[in-house]
Formats: structure tokens, C-alpha cells, sequence
């Protein structure tokens, strides 16, 4: 995989605020705000700055945390797992393997087959429709 690099500069040229907020500075929307929280359509969920295909819909739930959830990443390479003591609290942050944008975070709270929650940021996340033939 090809990582993408660019400056801070850059990215807030080709980023919404929002998006910038979230994805360079570790910002979390609102929860109930983001557009793909209920959305239940088949696709695929790619990172909104660079494009890197995350989640398949098939992997998303309803997790009632007010975010987006998936119990896991499209594939084994699509995130990257770092340490998170920010807050007053221990988590797993997730980045997008390609960019690094910040996405969420996991928590060991999912549902079968991986117990996994994959609690992501609906403005880190870019949807695209599988197309019906």
C-alpha cells in the first residue's frame, strides 16, 4: 500500500473544516450527527482524505453509540491500531493505513464473529453504492 503524504497546509486545502477537525486533529463529531450513522444501504466505506477502502457495509451494525460501527476492517491492512490516553481514558485508536487520518476508535464490545466495534467518525468516512447489475 502507497502511503499518502502531505502537509498540514494540504490537507486543509482539499478538507472541509470538519473533516480537517477530525481527520488531522483528532476532533469526534457530534454522536447522531454524522450522515452514515443509519445509513443501511451496500457499499463500501472508503477514508474521506485519501480514499482507501475501510469497511465493507456488510461489517456495519447498529451499535447505538451514535456512530458509525463495523465489527471489522475490510481488510487486514485498511487500519492501523495506535495507543489512546487522551481524555482521562485508555483506548485503541484507528487510523486510516494509508494516510494516517485519525477514524475512531475500537472497543472489545462488538458483536460476533469478532467482538470488535470499530466506532468511526461518519465526516472520516467517504460512502460508495455497490452498483446492482
Amino acid at each position: 500500500m502507497k502511503k499518502v503524504i502531505k502537509t498540514m497546509e494540504e490537507w486543509r486545502k482539499i478538507l472541509t473544516k470538519e473533516q480537517f477537525d477530525v481527520l488531522r486533529n483528532n476532533a469526534t463529531e457530534v454522536p447522531n450527527s454524522g450522515e452514515y450513522y443509519h445509513l443501511n444501504e451496500e457499499g463500501i466505506y472508503s477514508c474521506a482524505a485519501c480514499g482507501n477502502k475501510l469497511f465493507d457495509s456488510e461489517t456495519k451494525y447498529d451499535s447505538g453509540s451514535g456512530w458509525p460501527s463495523f465489527y471489522q476492517p475490510a481488510n487486514a491492512d485498511s487500519v492501523s491500531e495506535h495507543r489512546d490516553s487522551t481524555h482521562g481514558m485508555e483506548r485503541i485508536e484507528i487510523k486510516c493505513a494509508c494516510c494516517d487520518s485519525h477514524l475512531g476508535h475500537v472497543f472489545s464490545d462488538g458483536p460476533a464473529p469478532t467482538g470488535l466495534r470499530y466506532c468511526m467518525n461518519s465526516v472520516a468516512l467517504k460512502f460508495l453504492p455497490t452498483t446492482k447489475s
